[in-house]
């Protein structure tokens, strides 16, 4: 699943810090924006976008769906654009020094997810709507903010469960109609020990791949809610967690045999560059991977990390 998002269109005054693009995130988009004052132009997006502030203060007014909004922003300040609401006006009156926005599919919002919550499609329309404070969405913002700034080994497997919690909680408290869920989670199949050790193998031979949730859930013959869930109470860590620890133990076996670059073991330990490796495993090691490898072994030529 693709999500492509609309930002380029929208803020066309403003200037973008960062992007997930290039990050293989399978479920969400996600970008940091510095916003100039002014007023933006209408569009009709394909995608859900929430719009979290993280630094800065300012004054916006935007209308869409019939509903006329004013809302004087501070950090954590939070507003929900469902795909297929337009936007008819949009005015900030002040920059925000930084905004994350988070993009999300537009059909509310994944075909799995609403297998998971066991609703209908036509049923789940979003509520265009600006909040104060909304501390789950706050803490989901935060997380993705640092994947963003500082990438780890795992972090598409994170950002896909946390793409999957933040789309049933807005369909949970931003839903325009009375959405019920389904409760029982203790009806479905647990992760038993056969699965398990199916999900095992597929991650230990696929270590050096690009991979998220929603793969690892489709070898478990389980919905990627559910799996994440199970996974965790089977193993004790979460998916992201255990995978980010198995290819942070293949990297220093890799840095120590000597044959491959650091370039190739960054991209085999699932990092977008060289740079985002040296900074993750300088943070769990403790060391460079460089020194790390000098260390393991040092009759090899050191290589610059």
């Amino acid at each position: 699943m693709t999500v492509t998002g609309h930002s380029a269109d929208k803020y066309v005054h403003s200037h973008m810090l960062s992007s997930s693009v290039g990050r293989r995130w399978g479920n969400m988009l996600a970008e940091r924006w510095c916003h100039a004052a002014g007023e933006l132009p209408s569009i009709l997006p394909r995608d859900t976008e929430v719009a979290v502030l993280l630094r800065g203060q300012t004054l916006v007014e935007r209308q869409g769906a019939g509903m006329w909004q004013r809302t004087h922003a501070r950090p954590g300040t939070m507003w929900l654009c469902p795909a297929g609401i337009e936007e008819e006006y949009v005015n900030a009156h002040s920059g925000a020094d930084e905004c994350l926005h988070i993009f999300l599919p537009g059909q509310a919002l994944t075909e799995t997810l609403l297998n998971d919550l066991d609703l209908d499609p036509a049923r789940v329309e979003l509520r265009y709507e600006a909040v104060a404070q909304d501390a789950l969405v706050v803490e989901i913002a935060q997380q993705v903010h640092r994947e963003l700034t500082a990438e780890t080994s795992a972090g598409r497997l994170l950002m896909e469960a946390l793409g999957t919690v933040l789309s049933a909680y807005l369909v949970r408290t931003y839903s325009a109609t009375d959405v019920r869920m389904r409760l029982p989670a203790s009806r479905e199949r647990p992760l038993d020990r056969r699965r398990l050790l199916r999900v095992m193998a597929y991650i230990d031979a696929h270590i050096d791949q690009a991979f998220g949730v929603s793969d690892l859930a489709s070898v478990a013959c389980m919905s990627p809610a559910h799996f994440a869930k199970s996974f965790k109470t089977a193993t004790g860590q979460s998916p992201h967690a255990f995978v980010a620890g198995q290819r942070l133990a293949r990297a220093q076996q890799l840095l120590a045999g000597g044959v491959l670059s650091l370039a190739e073991i960054a991209h085999t330990s699932g990092f977008s560059s060289q740079s985002n490796f040296t900074r993750a495993f300088h943070r769990a090691v403790g060391v460079t991977p460089g020194e790390f490898r000098a260390q393991a072994n040092p009759r090899l030529l050191p290589e610059r990390d």
